[in-house]
Order: C-alpha cells, then structure tokens, then sequence
C-alpha cells in the first residue's frame, strides 16, 4: 500500500528528521576523536585525516549507487535494511585493531549511512507542495544537527569510556531507530520502467540535461567542502596549544554548529517564497565573512564560536535552498535527483576534509582559514555566472 500526505504528520516528520541526523552522524563521530585515535594506531595528522576522507567518499559511492534504488524499491524496508548496515559498520569500527580494519568499519558505514538522503526525498513526496520546502528543511535541519551533535556526543562518551565506545552506543541506537522506523512509517513504492543499470545512467542523463540541478550540485559542492575544511582540523586545533581541550570540550563546539543549523531551518519556507536567489547570496557571502572570524579563531574562542555560528548557518541555508529548488522538478525522479546532487555534495565534503588536513599539516590553522576562504570564493564567482540562468 502506498502512502498518502495524510501519513506525513509532525511526530512522523520528527521521527523521519532524528532517523537522518543519527544515520548521517555515524560519519561524524570520529571527528573529535581523530587525535586520540591518532595516537592510538600511532598516526600522522594526514593519516588521521584519511579516515574523515574514506568516510566521505564511501557516503559519495553510497549515494550514487544505493540512492536511486528509492525510486525502484519499496521505500520502508530499504531503508531499515540500510539502518542495520550502518549498525554493523559501525562495530567493526568498535572492534578494530588496526587501521585498515577501521577504514573498512569506516567505508561501510558511510556506505549505507546515505539511509538520511533516502528519507529526505521521501517526505518531499509525502508532503503537500505549499509546505515541501518548510519540510525539506526541517529533515535537512536534523541531518546537520546530526553531523554538528555527532561531535558533542563523541567526545562525551570518549571521555566516559574510551573512544570505542561512541561507536557500540551509536550502533545500538541504529538498530533501536530501525526498529521505530519499521513501525511507524509508511509503506511507499512508485512504478518506473527501468532496471537499475538504466536507473544509474538515468542520474547522468539527468545531470547533463539540467542544467539546474549542475548548478545547484556545484554550490553544494564547494559549500559542504567549506564546513569538511573547518570540521576536520577543528580537533588538532583544539588539542594543541594555547587550547589544550580534552575530547569532551572539542565535542561540545558541536553544540555551536548546531545553534547556526537551527538559525537556518528557515531557508526552505524563503525558497517556498521565491526568494531561492535571495538565500543563496546571502548564504555565500556570510560563509566568506565567517572564514575571517575563524583566523582570529587561532588564538581566540570567541572569535571561533563566532566563525562557526556563521559557517554552519550559511552552508545549511544554502543546502536547505538548493534541495527546496531541485525537488520542485521531476517529482518521479527525486531519489536520482538526490542522488546527483548528494553525490557532488559529498565529494566536496571529501575533498574538503583531505585539504584541510594537508593545509593544516603544511601551514597550520592559517593554510586551513586560507584554503575555506578560496573555497568560498570560487563558489561565489560560480553563483555569479550561473544565477541569471535559474528561473526561480
């Protein structure tokens, strides 16, 4: 049986927005953890950073090869078959003894954590079109939160137990919300005429024949890059000198990313305005402003919170906008429009964690404030040729 709008009511909503932010927080736990892990497999800071970068690209992988099997399969049971993978992934990691052990609880659970951008395009059909944006961005809300809380749950329970122990908490809490998500949501499937290796192709067709969806997969390539950078060397930051934080109060500058994602929930109701253009500008230049905030970060907190409040409030605005546009095209095809985009984003992230880690290697915090700010930079010059062309 297939579901109606009436399914999607606000417990539901809840629900579905936790399920994402606890799917695509399993990629973050180790963020704050990087320097403890460091030393206990005896790595350099760029090896370190490696394990953020496979995660990344296993999400990528994910999202262009499991992703479009939404618009195939009957939607519940994918996603909490994919649920329980994330589980699994995530006590190999708990129980790994070396790092290519890690790296492999690592690829898999990035694997199958793409379970979030399953969700998302499912409440966009599930949801009534004057209200698609103001929901899109109330899941995507709970799928940052995920990735900025992911940090402060961490490096709690790291101080508590060891860093081992993040992930056997966050496996049994996969397998409790696959539990509640086999009960409680609906069931949906929709017909489409093609087999899967014509389903994949179908993305590509669909990147070079929509030139909106290019365009919004580029901005959201370079600003996902734009937080990885941040993100990632944040805990090298932090542990070094004149900081010298424990993995707890690394964490907790989650909770500073978090207060900017919820600043941002907005967005989807301004794109459901028209004003998507609007959002994106205004997105692009506070992200190049925040990366200001964050140099004076080197050696001032406040500085830093400030910097981050900002990051993380532009880079969700302007993702929460560019999904609110993409979904208002080809509505039977928004897991494969999801998968394009969700694809470049990712691949962004990666890219951004692995230039982050070799800028903070060769110049410190300076070269990793430098290497967000030509990010962002890029990103506005992209925007600049490309809004003229969108028609909303």
């Amino acid at each position: 049986m297939n579901a109606s709008r009436q399914d999607l009511n606000p417990a539901l909503v809840a629900l579905m927005s936790v399920a994402t932010g606890l799917a695509v927080a399993s990629n973050y736990y180790v963020q704050p953890l990087l320097d403890t892990i460091a030393h206990a497999f005896h790595l350099s800071v760029s090896q370190a950073g490696f394990i953020v970068t496979t995660a990344q690209l296993g999400y990528a992988c994910g999202l262009l090869l499991l992703v479009p099997l939404g618009d195939m399969l009957e939607r519940r049971g994918l996603i909490v078959s994919m649920s329980l993978l994330v589980a699994g992934g995530m006590v190999i990691t708990a129980t790994s003894t070396s790092l290519p052990m890690m790296l492999a609880g690592t690829v898999i659970t990035g694997l199958f954590s793409v379970v979030a951008q399953i969700l998302v395009p499912l409440a966009a059909t599930l949801a009534a079109p004057e209200k698609r944006g103001k929901i899109v961005g109330t899941i995507m809300s709970g799928l940052l939160l995920g990735i900025l809380l992911a940090r402060t749950v961490a490096g709690a329970l790291a101080q508590l137990g060891g860093w081992r122990t993040v992930y056997w908490v966050a496996s049994v809490l996969m397998v409790l919300m696959a539990l509640a998500l086999w009960r409680f949501l609906p069931r949906y499937k929709q017909s489409i005429p093609l087999n899967y290796p014509q389903l994949l192709a179908s993305i590509f067709h669909l990147y070079a024949e929509n030139p909106l969806l290019r365009m919004r997969a580029l901005i959201g390539c370079l600003s996902f890059s734009n937080f990885s950078t941040l993100w990632t060397s944040m805990a090298f930051l932090l542990a070094a000198p004149p900081y010298r934080f424990s993995e707890g109060e690394i964490g907790l500058l989650g909770l500073v990313g978090a207060a900017g994602a919820l600043a941002a929930r907005q967005a989807g109701a301004l794109a459901d305005k028209g004003k998507a253009r609007a959002t994106t500008t205004v997105g692009l230049l506070i992200m190049l402003v925040s990366w200001g905030a964050t140099l004076a970060g080197a050696h001032s907190l406040i500085a830093l919170i400030v910097g981050i409040l900002l990051l993380d409030l532009a880079v969700q605005a302007v993702h929460i906008t560019n999904q609110s546009v993409i979904y208002r095209h080809m509505p039977e095809a928004r897991n494969r429009l999801t998968a394009g985009y969700m694809t470049s984003y990712f691949i962004g992230g990666a890219v951004g964690s692995l230039a982050s880690a070799s800028a903070y290697h060769l110049a410190g915090w300076h070269g990793v404030c430098a290497t967000g700010a030509l990010l962002t930079l890029l990103n506005l010059l992209a925007w600049q040729r490309g809004w003229r062309r969108e028609s909303v």
